[in-house]
């Protein structure tokens, strides 16, 4: 089925109205159905429009259908019902929310062999990726649909699209090794773009096991902060099951995400809002997003006052404080010297996203849920949230560039969620 909602570019911003209008007519474009299975991602993708987007397919359809929601939490904790209630609003039912447990709820459907690993991924990974889905997948729906925000991603190139199945409700087999070799590969090689090794894997296993298997319908979204205004627009709806969809969606995120740079940053400034941002599993994004637009000898200030553990699993928790944020070099070396680290390859893969590889600074300021002793035992440097803010007020701080009383040149990221910032050459 080709895309039947195609709406977007980077000066549009899709009303609440449109929103719903767009909706209601891709549901009645893809017919009556008496069960349905939402699969949005969870509270840390707070900018979305997810959310509302699963409000809406309540609202028009709960009285005609049996809605279910299973947000695409891959290895993160299950969302509680404060976060239920603050993503998708008081009117779904909480009753209605499944959680993804990937390591155990699972329908195992096959594998992409080693041979194929490895020419995907040029020789980088020599074994098989196991394929799996929640198996509330199979539970006998009409219509599955998969709702999430296309932008640029550390482990993908941009997210969503079969991202959003396949580790969103996926299993420990194509997690681990997908990300591990996104890590292989290069973040700077990867993000922000369509064609990469990692979408290649993630492609091959969808359309081999699921693509004509099952009802799996995409509603992607593009989401850009306004220049002018500071606020956030919806900048692009498109809605349909096949790549073009994605790659429609993936091409307006490139032209509104990336934010490319005539110098390299110095010093970053970057919030992470307590509400979507608890552990640097997530809050890490500061790192991945940052990265290619740090000055060597630069500082990332990371300003995270509901951090409170490292991993969102917790045996990922323990093995990042195990091993830390030091480097490629270190953390090949910890897998192949601990067996934990060896079947926890995505935990690997963070731990070097995460690192700056010792070109730059990286120091977290913190709230009271986390002590200096736990943030430098990972390798990141601590500061206090509350004094820290003294001088760097979120509340204050406009995005982009800014110039302190003292003097001081820093570059401020009020939600590194949003976009890649990287320099210009990067992408020429």
């Amino acid at each position: 089925m080709p895309t039947l909602i195609s709406d977007g570019s980077p000066t549009r911003c899709i009303s609440d109205a449109e929103l719903e209008a767009h909706v209601a007519a891709y549901l009645d474009k893809l017919g009556p159905a008496k069960r349905i299975l939402v699969i949005p991602p969870d509270h840390t993708r707070g900018n979305s429009r997810a959310g509302q987007i699963s409000q809406i397919i309540w609202k028009l359809r709960s009285s005609q259908a049996d809605i279910w929601f299973m947000p695409a939490l891959g290895t993160h904790v299950p969302m509680n019902e404060g976060e239920l209630r603050w993503f998708f609003g008081p009117d779904i039912p909480l009753e209605r929310f499944l959680p993804h447990r990937w390591r155990t709820d699972l329908v195992e459907l096959g594998a992409i062999p080693q041979n194929e690993m490895e020419a995907i991924s040029e020789g980088l990974i020599k074994q098989e990726m196991k394929v799996a889905v929640n198996r509330e997948l199979y539970a006998g729906y009409d219509l599955i649909l998969s709702v999430g925000q296309v932008v640029p991603h550390e482990v993908v190139g941009l997210a969503n699209y079969t991202k959003n199945i396949l580790i969103g409700v996926g299993g420990a087999g194509t997690i681990h090794v997908s990300h591990f070799l996104g890590a292989a590969w290069g973040m700077e090689r990867m993000m922000g773009r369509l064609d990469t090794p990692v979408r290649k894997c993630l492609n091959t296993g969808f359309d081999r096991f699921l693509r004509g298997k099952l009802p799996i319908h995409y509603l992607l979204t593009v989401v850009s902060k306004d220049k002018a205004d500071n606020q956030l627009k919806l900048r692009g709806l498109y809605c349909g099951d096949d790549d073009a969809t994605f790659e429609a969606a993936g091409r307006l995120s490139q032209r509104v995400n990336l934010d490319l740079l005539d110098k390299p940053i110095q010093k970053a400034v970057v919030f992470l809002d307590p509400h979507e941002f608890k552990t640097t599993w997530l809050g890490n994004k500061s790192v991945y997003r940052t990265r290619m637009a740090m000055a060597t000898g630069g500082e990332l200030l990371v300003l995270a006052p509901a951090l409170h553990m490292f991993g969102e699993d917790p045996e990922i928790d323990k093995l990042i404080r195990r091993h830390g944020y030091r480097g490629t070099p270190a953390t090949m070396k910890a897998v192949e010297t601990d067996p934990e680290m060896a079947k926890n390859l995505s935990a690997a893969a963070h731990l070097i996203h995460g690192s700056s590889e010792g070109r730059f600074k990286i120091t977290y300021a913190c709230g009271p849920d986390i002590t200096r002793e736990e943030v430098e035992g990972v390798g990141f440097a601590w500061q206090d949230y509350a004094e820290t803010i003294k001088r760097y007020n979120p509340e204050t701080l406009a995005d982009g560039w800014t110039t302190l009383p003292d003097g001081e040149e820093i570059f401020f990221v009020s939600n590194p969620a949003l976009g890649l910032w990287a320099p210009k050459a990067a992408f020429e």
